[in-house]
């Protein structure tokens, strides 16, 4: 599945509205909430591998990656 931006920025504008409408707010469930936000949009990138790596017999691969994050 491809980065989806938009899924971001809704979930940041919405952690953000959310700790402004409070009285309490907390320094350290924010950061965990961005995290969380952060790493759910990264796991979900794929990596188009096109080519530049190699491998003699199967063990250390060597080359310069050549592909996209998307």
């Amino acid at each position: 599945m491809a980065l989806d931006k938009e899924f971001l920025k809704s979930e940041i504008v919405s952690l953000m509205t959310d700790m402004l409408q409070r009285e309490d707010t907390s320094v350290e469930e924010f950061a965990t909430r961005f995290s969380d936000a952060v790493d759910a949009y990264v796991k979900e990138a794929d990596i188009v591998y096109t080519t530049g790596l190699t491998s003699a017999t199967g063990g250390v691969v060597t080359g310069i990656f050549e592909g996209q994050l998307q």
